[in-house]
């Protein structure tokens, strides 16, 4: 059981896939029924690592080079599991995270074509051995990500960022990325298809979340029971 270590779940997917609405939404459901629940995101989650997310976003950077990339994400996941991640893991806390160290893989490895060696023993170093104990991957076709990213920056009238920038070719070979690590891992992963309404996907959300948490991990009134109050 993982009560005393807390339970780990990460959300991965490409621009536009939903991954950050479910997310919410699963540590909104999650805190509603009495777990003790945090919820983060990368590249970010910290003062420093929200600054190191603003540098790689921003549009006025074009000519990164991805080594640059791929340092400065591990920079922002080093701070991020020093102040928020692990403190929360060792309070016996249920930790939601918006994207971890399967999209460093994705992005800067298949996305950019850096050596995958490289970028894992890069995310080795950042991580210190964390794993998620859970992933959930939401799938879709580039086309139809990229059609609803430019669709919510006209709502919101704002331009895409950095990332969003890329080309059709690079936003393919991240999506392949992450098909790849999940089948490589299929007892972490679950995926899930993404082109499908936002309520359908969370029940399927909703629904494998609870039974993973039932099954590893034990109910909120079962922790007070066993003295994990929180």
């Amino acid at each position: 059981m993982k009560q005393p270590d807390g339970y780990f779940i990460t959300f991965e997917g490409i621009e536009g896939a939903g991954k950050s609405t479910q997310a919410a939404r699963l540590y909104e459901m999650l805190k509603e029924r009495g777990y003790p629940v945090v919820f983060t995101r990368e590249p970010g989650g910290t003062p420093i690592g929200e600054r190191v997310r603003s540098l790689l976003v921003d549009t006025a950077h074009p000519e990164m080079a991805a080594e640059t990339e791929l340092f400065l994400v591990a920079a922002s996941r080093a701070q991020h599991l020093h102040q928020i991640i692990r403190p929360a893991l060792g309070e016996g806390k249920i930790v939601i995270c918006d994207r971890f160290l399967d999209a460093t893989l994705a992005y800067q490895g298949y996305g950019r074509g850096l050596h995958l060696t490289m970028v894992r023993e890069v995310n080795e170093i950042a991580a210190w051995n964390c794993k998620p104990d859970l992933t959930l991957l939401f799938d879709l076709d580039p086309y139809q990500a990229m059609s609803r990213v430019r669709d919510r920056r006209q709502v919101e009238e704002e331009l895409p960022d950095r990332m969003e920038r890329q080309n059709m070719g690079f936003y393919e070979r991240v999506r392949k990325g992450y098909l790849d690590i999940a089948h490589e891992e299929p007892q972490r992963f679950r995926k899930f298809d993404a082109s499908v309404g936002l309520d359908t996907l969370w029940n399927q959300v909703s629904d494998c979340v609870t039974r993973e948490l039932s099954r590893n991990w034990g109910e909120p009134e079962r922790l007070e029971l066993k003295g994990f109050n929180f």
